[in-house]
C-alpha cells in the first residue's frame, strides 16, 4: 500500500531546505484552459545561458524548448520543455541551461508573499 504526502500547488522545500521547482508534465487540455494560459504574456529566448532569481512566484507553460535549470545553493537541477507546467517559487535563483529555443507562457503570482 503506497501513501502519498506531495501537495500540489504548495511550495516545496526539499531536505536541504531549498526551494523545489515543480514540473508537471504534459497536462490537459482542460487545466490549461481553466488556468487560462493562452491569455498570459509570452517570452522567449534563445539556446544560451541564462542567470535567473524569482521575486514572485511563475508559473509557465512552454510551448518550445528545452531547459535544464540549475538551482543555484543545491545539488538540484530539473530539466523540462515542450508541454511543461513549471512552477518557479518566489525567492528561487537558478541557471537556465537552454538547449533549445523557448517559447513560453508565463504569469506571475503577485499575491504569493
Amino acid at each position: 500500500m503506497a501513501t502519498s504526502s506531495s501537495k500540489q500547488g504548495a511550495m516545496e522545500i526539499d531536505a536541504t531546505g531549498s526551494p523545489v521547482i515543480t514540473v508537471e508534465r504534459n497536462p490537459p487540455e482542460a487545466r490549461l484552459l481553466e488556468l487560462g494560459i493562452k491569455s498570459w504574456p509570452k517570452w522567449g529566448c534563445p539556446p544560451g545561458k541564462f542567470p535567473l532569481k524569482f521575486d514572485a512566484q511563475e508559473t509557465c507553460y512552454l510551448l518550445k524548448g528545452r531547459v535544464k535549470a540549475s538551482v543555484k545553493g543545491s545539488s538540484e537541477c530539473v530539466e523540462f520543455g515542450a508541454r511543461d507546467l513549471v512552477i518557479f517559487p518566489k525567492g528561487l535563483s537558478c541557471t537556465w541551461d537552454v538547449s533549445v529555443a523557448v517559447d513560453k507562457h508565463y504569469k506571475f503570482d503577485s499575491s504569493s508573499s
